[in-house]
């Protein structure tokens, strides 16, 4: 077995289940009681705090009970104490690892997040936060070669309903935000429905009404791993569609949406609008920038330039960085040790982390901010809205694929990108953008383009992404004809 094709960056993913024509299971319990052991060795190696106890949880997907059972078994087997947690959040499963009544040295979800129902996989994390691709790497090297803890009596497994625990601290953080007159129920009088889409994410609506607010009109949070209603995805246009219209249907004055662990979410307005990826930046760096004035506010790199000018109006500074969710997060650490004050970094994903929040990605921290922030603007008669109505939106945006037909991949697309960015500003009004941590950026200034593309190597497939943007109709076209005529010598590009 090939354990290197388990690691999907500072993750592990891999097929579960049967079902999917010509995907073959190569996460099987055996591999996975492997990987609990090598975890519980990695920790001991590393000498993380917090013994040889771990925490573990899962998303709502069918082979959970199946692997978590795995997990425990092998962890146990080390000698470890392990508090199964049940369903849980990706980001309930990290605050375990910062928990004072039961603490552990590490935690682990199992999730594969939006992929299709066959597939799952592990996120790892200690009070450090989650593992880098090196740590992973670590992991299934000493996996695959056996290099495991030997067999240890006393380890045991206990039940621990963590999440109570977390529900908690939302809505702590809630009511101190908002601060009513009311303060158990803050949100007495406002209606906000939630679409968990059969994930694990349904629990929010608890939150919600314990706070007081009115949640009729939620959807699909009954966890099921077939999911059936529509892909747990924030970035999805069904589901996306789908939430749109539940908000009007109920007349709901917000609408939430997660992803399957709850790491991801967006929102919608009470007209049925969506705020997800540029917009929903742009709204939380609204409010963080309204706190911490003058902040560097980290993004990945297909962020639009209307975005870039908003976050400057509001007296931010905008650090275009690179695709992946642990990318961006780790530029902002980055930032602050090096003395640059960094309070988001957030992917157009919906991947959001605040300083506040031990720099963790959360969905539902993320919801509980801009919750408050609702709260306090209706104090005034206001509506989120208000907060992003000077966004400048693109006329026009597109994301193109190219396929690499070639046996060497990254060099190719290396080699594809070393040339546009030396031949780009050839041509009339296209400027190479600088500086740029990820592919080639060109901002295109002609007339009837006035807009930007994006060309990168994709984090995990044989692609070069294409993103484009123009602020005039037809913009994009005339971008798309320059730049395919400029890589017409490429011919092992194929437009997917």
């Amino acid at each position: 077995m090939d354990w290197k094709k388990l690691q999907n960056g500072s993750d592990i993913r891999g097929v579960a289940l049967e079902g999917v024509p010509g995907e073959t299971v190569n996460i099987t319990p055996e591999v996975t009681a492997a990987i609990a052991k090598a975890f519980i060795g990695w920790l001991a190696h590393h000498s993380v705090d917090g013994g040889s106890a771990i925490a573990i949880g899962t998303d709502s997907r069918l082979s959970g009970p199946m692997l978590k059972e795995a997990f425990i078994r092998g962890a146990v087997e080390t000698g470890a104490t392990v508090y199964d947690c049940g369903m849980a959040s990706t980001p309930a499963m990290f605050m375990t690892t910062v928990d004072d009544k039961h603490p552990v040295a590490g935690s682990v979800m199992i999730t594969a997040s939006h992929l299709p129902f066959n597939r799952n996989g592990f996120k790892f994390f200690t009070r450090d936060g989650g593992l880098e691709k090196g740590d992973i790497a670590e992991i299934l090297g000493m996996a695959g070669r056996g290099d495991l803890p030997a067999p240890k009596n006393g380890g045991t497994c206990v039940e621990l309903d963590f999440m109570s625990r977390y529900k908690s601290h939302l809505v702590d953080y809630i009511r101190s935000g908002v601060k009513a007159a009311d303060y158990n129920r803050p949100l007495a009088g406002m209606h906000i429905i939630v679409d968990a889409g059969n994930g694990s994410g349904g629990f929010f609506v608890d939150v919600l009404e314990e706070l007081g607010a009115h949640t009729e009109g939620s959807q699909f949070t009954d966890p099921d791993g077939h999911f059936p209603n529509h892909i747990p995805n924030p970035e999805d246009k069904k589901a996306m569609a789908s939430v749109c219209g539940a908000v009007v249907n109920s007349r709901a004055d917000l609408g939430i949406i997660f992803d399957t662990d709850v790491d991801r979410s967006a929102i919608v307005l009470r007209n049925g609008e969506p705020v997800n990826r540029n917009a929903l930046i742009a709204l939380i760096a609204a409010v963080v920038l309204k706190e911490h004035p003058g902040s560097t506010v980290v993004t990945d790199s297909v962020t639009s330039d209307g975005l870039a000018d908003f976050i400057q109006q509001h007296g931010g500074r905008h650090h275009r960085f690179r695709r992946g969710y642990k990318n961006v997060i780790d530029e902002g650490l980055r930032l602050n040790k090096l003395g640059e004050e960094c309070w988001l970094a957030i992917e157009t994903s919906g991947h959001c982390a605040l300083r506040e929040n031990f720099f963790l990605d959360d969905g539902a921290f993320l919801v509980a901010k801009l919750i408050v922030e609702a709260a306090r603007l209706r104090k005034e008669g206001r509506e989120l809205d208000d907060l992003i109505a000077s966004l400048r939106q693109p006329e026009e945006s597109t994301e193109i694929r190219f396929r690499v037909d070639d046996d060497h991949v990254m060099e190719y697309g290396q080699k594809v990108l070393d040339w546009l960015a030396e031949h780009a500003s050839a041509v009339g009004g296209w400027t190479v953008v600088s500086p740029n941590y990820e592919g080639v950026r060109v901002s295109c200034a002609n007339d009837d383009e006035r807009g930007w593309f994006l060309l990168r190597k994709s984090l995990h497939d044989p692609v070069l992404p294409l993103n484009i943007e123009s602020d005039e109709k037809g913009g994009i076209e005339t971008i798309r004809q320059k730049l395919f005529e400029l890589l017409k010598p490429f011919n092992k590009l194929t437009v997917m």
